[in-house]
């Protein structure tokens, strides 16, 4: 298992951020992830696009310093969740706390339906809200459900950011179950852990105010099949429990890159 896994690493690094279609295989650790325990190998150049090592120049990268007096307000999504709220495993990956979603929970966005997989978090965030970053932030990854063979894998994150606050109800119920050893996993039983206790009511609310914009993964391979939802709203955590998550996955957030011509929608 360690052996394919490791395999399956060094295919999803080969590709630069826009692979061809032909030449892309999709892997398992794509489908499920865009963490990476390697830096950053490449550099910035002068006009905000990235050079990845293979030579590609991306021009579409993520994370953004989300201007808002910049956003487009007149971009709507038309946005269903079928969320059952069921995690079943903690994972400690050395440079990210993830959480892993039995199958079965599912966002639809104009038309297209993605499948959750798993969230995670980076501390500090990785968007900026004019300029502010704060904390910490968590991606919910999700996958699209009718994905073609070999073409480049499409997803959706939900990104929420986090400040300084009141204790979350939601990470007091994975915080002490996060393995203490790097790449260990803790099984739990669907139902200990409910993302639903982070929102005011629904799931669903993490949405009801958001930025979108067509980007890419925050690591290695930095694929631009990216249609991230960051949500307005601001959530809380206590410094207790963001300097936990801080201590076990260290600072793990990728520099900002420029929006270059993409529209920042603003609902």
């Amino acid at each position: 298992m360690k052996k394919l896994i490791a395999i399956l690493f060094m295919t999803v690094f080969l590709f630069g951020c826009n692979p061809k279609k032909e030449e892309h295989k999709e892997t398992e650790k794509e489908k499920t992830e865009h963490q990476s325990t390697e830096k950053e190998p490449a550099a910035i150049l002068e006009e905000g696009s990235y050079v990845h090592p293979d030579g590609t120049i991306c021009h579409a990268q993520s994370p953004i310093n989300i201007l808002s007096f910049n956003a487009d307000s007149q971009g709507m999504h038309n946005i269903t969740f079928n969320f059952k709220d069921e995690i079943n495993a903690v994972e400690n990956l050395g440079h990210t706390v993830q959480l892993d979603f039995k199958e079965g929970s599912t966002i639809t966005v104009d038309g297209e339906t993605f499948n959750f997989r798993q969230l995670h978090f980076h501390t500090p965030s990785e968007h900026l809200i004019d300029g502010v970053t704060y904390p910490m932030e968590m991606h919910m990854v999700n996958t699209l459900q009718d994905q073609k063979e070999g073409e480049t894998p499409q997803f959706l994150v939900i990104g929420a950011l986090f400040k300084m606050g009141k204790e979350s109800k939601f990470i007091s119920e994975f915080i002490n179950s996060i393995p203490e050893e790097e790449h260990e996993k803790t099984e739990v039983i669907p139902g200990q852990i409910l993302v639903g206790d982070l929102f005011s009511e629904r799931p669903e609310d993490v949405l009801d105010s958001y930025y979108h914009y067509m980007g890419s993964l925050t690591t290695p391979p930095y694929t631009e099949s990216v249609r991230w939802y960051v949500s307005k709203h601001i959530f809380e955590a206590s410094p207790q429990q963001i300097k936990r998550i801080l201590e076990i996955e260290g600072a793990n957030a990728r520099h900002v890159q420029s929006l270059n011509d993409r529209t920042l929608e603003s609902n």
